[in-house]
């Protein structure tokens, strides 16, 4: 898609852009902005996930893919290109913490008094 769009932007014909009409534009720009927002979602789910839970075992292939293939490229990323967690794995349990420990190990016990 950005290569359409520069492509076109960077065409000397006798189309201005003051003449298409401007629901033209805004669909444009609804693409676009689905297209930046897909291939982000996409990069980012790439970047967290492990190499064992994605498909051709190699993530730079996937970078590839959803940057130069453009709005397919995020698409079959999602579609092909993660492979589902095993049976057995589950996501790590994390410990609960009150808000009162959270405080406590970011800002320090209150009734500690701290002597110079």
């Amino acid at each position: 898609m950005f290569a359409i769009l520069i492509t076109f932007a960077t065409m000397r014909t006798s189309v201005d852009l003051a003449s298409v009409p401007v629901g033209v534009l805004i669909a444009l720009g609804a693409v676009l902005l689905v297209e930046i927002a897909l291939d982000v979602i996409a990069l980012v789910d790439l970047v967290r996930r492990p190499v064992a839970r994605v498909a051709l075992g190699n993530k730079w292939i996937w970078v590839a893919i959803i940057v130069l293939v453009n709005l397919i490229g995020s698409i079959l990323y999602f579609a092909i290109g993660r492979r589902p967690a095993a049976a057995g794995e589950e996501p790590a349990a994390r410990p609960s913490r009150s808000s009162a420990e959270i405080a406590d190990a970011l800002y320090g016990d209150p009734d500690r008094t701290t002597t110079p």
